[in-house]
């Protein structure tokens, strides 16, 4: 039987930037992850926490809490004669984060696509759909990222598809996982994401089994969601409105999730991911309780929290 162990990210204490005076300090999302019963974080946005490994391995160790994972965006579906400027952008942030995730600890870094969308104005960025070179620029480019990471750093690529973004429906999942390698790239599946886009996740994890590395937890409130795709409303709006919802009030349903994940026989990181920007400083901290009180509930024996 494997183990889905359960944390905690800062994205559910409403952080979003390296520094913004909207944002819970760093140090209060620290004692308050611990307060709340999680033993697992992820870094968020390099340069929230502190980026010398000896602070943070202190500030981790006084709290009893461990790294599970950094984050990063990538770009590499930008063609033309940047490509190779494009991916060395790229790669010098994840050096960054690599190389602090592994020098506390960490196993894996996330890769986000970077939005075709600005999630704060609005503005449209570029075309919302890939090209066919633009898709083998990518996929290509994350094996090039991803077994180099790999090698230099012992972490592994962990994708994960985001509303607004070039990899977001249930059916550019499967075009990205076609096109990327699993011995250095798999899937952080978002389980909140994959719904806001119209997906259905217990089909991903049935599909390809193989590539499930990591999962980040959230739910999406329906009527939202309904919303957003009447109106075509960009992310950050909808997370303003709402849209990811603390369990069991939203999609989708936490229970036969779970027990799919439990059936793959895998240890698998599960991060409690609610996009909370921006929030009010008291509120992360009894969604985070009932939360983590919710999912020991659900009756899947694999999930853990130590």
């Amino acid at each position: 039987m494997g183990t889905i162990l359960v944390g905690s990210a800062p994205d559910s204490w409403g952080v979003w930037f390296p520094d913004d005076p909207n944002q819970t300090p760093y140090t209060r999302f620290l004692d308050e992850v611990a307060e709340s019963g999680h033993q697992w974080i992820e870094l968020g946005p390099f340069g929230y926490l502190p980026t010398d490994p000896k602070r943070l391995s202190d500030e981790l160790a006084e709290r009893n809490l461990k790294l599970s994972a950094g984050t990063v965006f990538e770009h590499l579906h930008r063609d033309g004669p940047r490509a190779a400027e494009n991916w060395d952008s790229v790669w010098r942030q994840v050096e960054d984060v690599a190389k602090l995730t592994a020098a506390v600890g960490g196993t894996h870094v996330v890769v986000i696509p970077e939005m075709w969308r600005d999630p704060a104005t609005g503005a449209v960025l570029e075309d919302r759909h890939l090209t066919p070179e633009q898709w083998h620029q990518k996929t290509r480019g994350m094996n090039e990222l991803g077994k180099a990471m790999f090698e230099k750093y012992g972490v592994r690529a962990q994708y994960h598809p985001h509303a607004d973004s070039h990899v977001d429906t249930e059916e550019n999942v499967y075009r990205f996982l076609d096109g990327t390698d699993g011995e250095f790239v798999n899937l952080c599946l978002d389980t909140g994401h994959i719904s806001y886009c119209g997906g259905d996740n217990i089909a991903i994890i049935r599909r390809a089994p193989e590539r499930i590395g990591y999962l980040h937890l959230k739910q999406v409130d329906p009527e939202v969601r309904a919303k957003v795709e009447a109106e075509d409303l960009p992310f950050g709006e909808a997370v303003k409105l709402g849209a990811m919802t603390e369990p069991p009030l939203g999609i989708p349903e936490m229970p036969p999730l779970l027990a799919e994940i439990d059936k793959l026989g895998i240890d698998v990181f599960a991060i409690v991911e609610q996009d909370m920007y921006p929030c009010e400083v008291d509120a992360p901290l009894p969604i985070a309780t009932r939360t983590q009180s919710y999912l020991s509930t659900c009756g899947i024996p694999s999930v853990r929290f130590r």
